[in-house]
């Protein structure tokens, strides 16, 4: 497999930054407070009226230390379909014209950073791992045309008006990140990368997802960690998604892992960030300055029940 390698993590919240108990009472989610506070959370992040997904893809690209100077391609990934789409439902009732369906933000987000020359592929259908799908994909681009060497992989998501913000019993943030996987130089080398689907679980319930995260999770690392010919104790850090931490401390019992190696310190302040989590977790991974040249880091991320995917990386 050509050299691959990740960098310039980044990432942007929604503008108002609510806790437990203010989204409690103002119905915003199915669990009481009780319950979510005894799962880690303390806030989570919710857009105010006039921010839109593409204005998080926006933050969280320029948030980034570099601008994206020669980026080849942008891979944007959204989790939900209404964030794939910039026009208002209500345009198209207006006009019947269906290129009121197709605004996309990749596009928009080409043309306002000036990357002339790169193209764009959206990514969906992989719900919350499809940050996770966007930097795979970029690696396989790299990998069949020798031409690119910069890829910019964004994902950004915001619940519509009105949504309720807890999904398998986790509170949601609305969010963007952003990285750029590169040919050359970064500062993680991408090792292996594994996806597993059931598409027959797309209508399963919250109690359906969460017994199904174990078994899968497990599959998901133990099949990832064979592709790359290591093991769980090769492992330095497991940086996955902000779910309550009891479902860790179990599987890293199946998986054989040290659970203190575990780092979703994000959680208590910026809950589930859709499909950003692994990019926040790192870059706070990062502040802590714990992470060594060789060590290997697995990001996991389970997709509403029916998608679950996976990364090996070595800091470099």
């Amino acid at each position: 497999m050509t050299p691959s390698f990740l960098g310039g993590l980044s990432f942007a919240l929604g503008g108002r930054k609510l806790s437990v108990e203010e989204s409690v009472a103002a119905g915003r989610t199915l669990s009481g407070e009780a319950e979510l506070s005894d799962a880690g959370f303390r806030f989570h992040h919710v857009c105010t009226d006039d921010e839109s997904a593409y204005d998080l893809a926006l933050a969280a690209v320029g948030g980034r230390p570099d601008q994206p100077a020669g980026i080849d391609a942008i891979v944007y990934a959204t989790c939900l379909p209404v964030n794939a789409n910039l026009a208002p439902p209500s345009r198209f009732e207006a006009s019947g014209d269906v290129k009121d369906l197709m605004d996309y933000p990749a596009s928009r987000l080409q043309a306002a950073l000036g990357l002339d020359r790169a193209i764009v592929v959206g990514v969906g259908q992989q719900a919350c791992t499809s940050m996770l799908g966007s930097i795979r994909l970029a690696r396989g681009l790299l990998a069949a045309e020798p031409e690119m060497e910069r890829i910019l992989c964004v994902s950004a998501d915001r619940f519509p008006p009105g949504a309720r913000y807890e999904q398998a019993y986790s509170l949601i943030s609305d969010g963007a990140a952003s990285c750029v996987v590169t040919r050359h130089d970064g500062d993680y080398r991408l090792v292996a990368a594994h996806h597993i689907t059931n598409g027959a679980m797309v209508s399963a319930g919250d109690d359906e997802t969460v017994g199904a995260y174990f078994s899968y999770t497990h599959r998901l690392v133990t099949e990832l960690l064979a592709k790359a010919g290591r093991t769980p104790a090769d492992l330095a850090w497991v940086v996955p998604q902000n779910t309550d931490p009891k479902a860790w401390r179990i599987l890293a019992r199946l998986l054989g892992l040290d659970d203190e190696r575990v780092f979703a310190a994000s959680l208590a302040d910026v809950a589930h960030v859709i499909s950003g989590d692994n990019v926040v977790n790192l870059s706070w991974l990062e502040e802590r300055g714990v992470l060594e040249s060789g060590d290997l880091v697995v990001l996991v991320m389970a997709g509403y029940g029916m998608n679950w995917q996976a990364l090996l990386v070595e800091k470099t």
